[in-house]
């Protein structure tokens, strides 16, 4: 077989295995899954590092390829930890094991993110020999607590490596319709909204139904929304409501219901101007009102980030991608925040995403298209080179 075949066999044998080790987040321990990482590695020659929290608990996996000379530090990271299976019964394939059929690896964590895991291994293992013509280092740090939302993996690693500066993040999240730049942060809230208790059967006491003024505080969001003043910025900022919760009695006008608010910021639309905007329609809320003011808990979110397009790690990706797959694959902004989010809060740039073909990623039936491993392979390859040279 020839080398691309070769090296094709081995992505697939390495993401097979990964896909086969248990690792929801939430349900499982992922150990099993950063041995097998840490094992193939060090077959070939890499070491490999724990990361763990006060208790002993492991929270990823980490390592770096230095050059002969001084340098920057650039940074492939993925997640190991996955998402659940949902309904056994809407699998075609088992979710807990690999399965190829016509081309695509079935079984959770597939796409998100044990393909980026195992192209990552690749170009690590590929590296060491070409120490000699490289300067700076490239780093490499595997998260088992990313589908948590805790990011405690790739938080504990920049706690150890506080001291160094890091020039880039490369995620590999799957996709490669555009290489990820950057992307809408995020502020959340839960709005408490109250009423006046009362019999729901009196005739003589109406009370202050707090679900329908609930539903007048939506109409307001509806009615008002947020302004869209950030022009170079490719995407407006969005808001949803995502939860209520109220009453629970057939007999008791509820004094009480809470709204959870997701807010999807811009830079022009930041944390700061999205509690002015809900404070001010919580104020006309209550305005003429004798129910109990609203009150509003507010959850920590992250910015909204934009890489420059001529971002040393933005040119070096966009080049490598138009030579491996065969046409322009262009920087992009995305709706969803993701760990970058949380790197550019301490001034990292980060791409978050190209890599595979795939589909159905958190769902039923999630795969990657093996043929896609290749080019993806090359991307990350050519672009850690131009970064390194």
């Amino acid at each position: 077989m020839s080398d691309t075949q070769n090296r094709l066999a081995s992505m697939t044998g390495l993401l097979a295995e990964l896909v086969s080790r248990p690792s929801r987040t939430g349900e499982d321990n992922c150990d099993a899954t950063l041995h097998c990482i840490a094992a193939w590695l060090t077959q070939r020659g890499v070491a490999t590092h724990w990361l763990h929290d006060g208790d002993g608990q492991v929270l990823g996996l980490w390592g770096e390829i230095s050059g002969a000379r001084p340098g920057p530090l650039y940074v492939l990271n993925a997640p190991a930890d996955t998402a659940p299976f949902g309904e056994r019964t809407a699998w075609r394939h088992p979710p807990e094991r690999a399965t190829v059929s016509d081309g695509w690896l079935y079984g959770r964590g597939a796409a998100d993110s044990k393909a980026g895991i195992a192209v990552f291994c690749h170009v690590i293992a590929e590296l060491p020999p070409q120490r000699d013509t490289l300067r700076g280092k490239l780093g490499f740090v595997f998260d088992a607590e990313e589908h948590s939302g805790s990011f405690a993996g790739i938080r504990r690693y920049l706690e150890t490596h506080a001291h160094e500066t890091i020039s880039g993040v490369m995620i590999g999240y799957p996709g490669n319709d555009k290489v990820v730049v950057g992307a809408r942060g995020f502020l959340r809230a839960c709005v408490h909204v109250h009423g006046v208790a009362a019999h729901s059967g009196s005739s003589s006491v109406g009370g202050i139904n707090a679900i329908e003024r609930a539903q007048e505080l939506l109409r307001l969001i509806n009615g008002s929304p947020p302004p869209d003043t950030d022009p170079p910025f490719p995407l407006p900022p969005k808001v949803t409501a995502t939860g209520i919760r109220g009453g629970g009695s057939y007999t008791l006008i509820p004094d009480h219901c809470a709204l959870d608010i997701d807010m999807r910021l811009t830079p022009a639309f930041d944390a700061a101007a999205a509690q002015r905007w809900l404070s001010r329609l919580t104020a006309t809320l209550d305005a003429h009102s004798a129910a109990p003011a609203t009150t509003i808990t507010w959850q920590p979110g992250w910015p909204a980030y934009r890489l420059s397009a001529d971002h040393p790690m933005v040119t070096a990706l966009t080049a490598a991608a138009r030579e491996a797959f065969g046409h322009e694959i262009p920087p992009a902004v995305v709706g969803p925040s993701s760990i970058a989010n949380l790197l550019a809060t301490q001034g990292i740039p980060a791409t978050a995403g190209l890599g595979v073909n795939y589909r159905n990623i958190h769902a039923p039936d999630e795969c990657v298209e093996l043929a896609s491993l290749e080019a993806t392979y090359q991307t990350y390859l050519r672009a850690a080179r131009r970064l390194l040279k």
